[in-house]
């Protein structure tokens, strides 16, 4: 499969992204990297929050591992499955990373058939955010609350990126817990299903705050709940939801938040390689010239980092045989 050069809206890089520049003067010293390139992996499209961080990410790795030049390569498809798949798959050498949506995994609970990976196997280097995921809709919509939702005479389009996609899960399993009027509409990569609302094809999503906040400021969407997060500006669906089986499914929810914008290695990395990834991962993660670009660009900052990631997805990954069985019934609603 062959990627063509690319183009992010977010000002932090352009093109397929080939990091010339010299290395920081607290860059990680590493023989082994001086010379070599690294691919790191976009699991989505240009354009988005995933692939902003991932440029951003990179950018800053490369600042502080001396010698190396850093390559993103966005490979979209299948809600995150194609671009996680290939990280799995790569050889484990310390020159292939990259990101992919926390969604899969549900994906990975639920046994879907696309997967080619075991999340508890990856070779963890960090997570860069706590970003609550939200409910938001289109500004022009009759939509102003969950309670809207429920009670709506209509079938209601909502985007999703695909199956391995966080919000596929997401939408799938409240619509069958609550028994929700939603029709999922897939195929939505990076800004998609923003531009999608202003068309009026759709009316609403679940996503990451950061990757909506601009499009809500600008006056084209609005938030009606949110999954935990900090913030006591929006309606907590923890709060909003009666059904014991939606109750469950909105506290997994709400921990795909707290371990957002993560960045993983194949599976078997030697140490050596990932101690230094995680090393200049966290260099990165520290820098104040990545902070302030972020905090202009309204992109969280919350890292995590190397073994604390692996915990965190492990007890993300241990749901209780209910749970279990909600994800499974979720993909199977959606055969029907």
């Amino acid at each position: 499969m062959t990627y063509k050069t690319t183009r992010t809206i977010s000002g932090i890089s352009l093109g397929f992204l080939l990091l010339a520049g010299t290395a920081s003067a607290q860059a990680q010293d590493s023989g082994y990297y001086n010379g070599k390139t690294v691919t790191y992996i976009v699991a989505t499209a240009p354009g988005g929050n995933y692939d902003s961080y991932g440029r951003l990410i990179a950018e800053y790795m490369q600042r502080h591992l001396k010698g190396s030049t850093f390559i993103v390569r966005n490979m979209p498809g299948a809600g995150h499955l194609i671009g996680a798949n290939a990280i799995y798959a790569s050889k484990p050498d310390g020159l292939t990373i990259g990101t992919f949506n926390t969604g899969l995994i549900y994906t990975q609970i639920a046994g879907h058939k696309g997967i080619k990976f075991n999340l508890n196997d990856m070779s963890w280097i960090g997570k860069a955010a706590t970003d609550p995921r939200v409910i938001a809709v289109a500004s022009q919509s009759s939509i102003h609350s969950l309670d809207d939702i429920v009670k709506s005479k209509e079938i209601l389009n909502f985007a999703t990126s695909g199956p391995g996609g966080a919000n596929y899960v997401e939408i799938l399993g409240l619509a069958a817990t609550m028994k929700l009027p939603l029709k999922m509409l897939s195929g939505y990569n990076g800004t998609d299903d923003q531009l999608a609302m202003r068309r009026g094809e759709i009316i609403g999503t679940i996503a990451s705050r950061s990757s909506y906040d601009q499009f809500v400021k600008n006056g084209y969407g609005r938030y009606i709940a949110q999954f935990g997060g900090l913030e006591k500006d929006l309606p907590q669906v923890s709060t909003l939801v009666k059904e014991e089986d939606a109750k469950r499914l909105v506290q997994l929810i709400t921990v795909q938040g707290d371990i957002a914008r993560l960045t993983a290695a194949p599976p078997n990395t030697p140490a050596s390689q990932l101690n230094t990834l995680r090393a200049a991962y966290k260099m990165a993660l520290d820098d104040e010239d990545l902070r302030a670009r972020a905090k202009k660009a309204e992109m969280p900052i919350e890292p995590l980092y190397g073994d604390d990631v692996a915990k965190a997805v492990a007890n993300a990954l241990q749901q209780p045989p209910r749970v279990v069985e909600l994800l499974k019934e979720a993909f199977d609603t959606d055969k029907k």
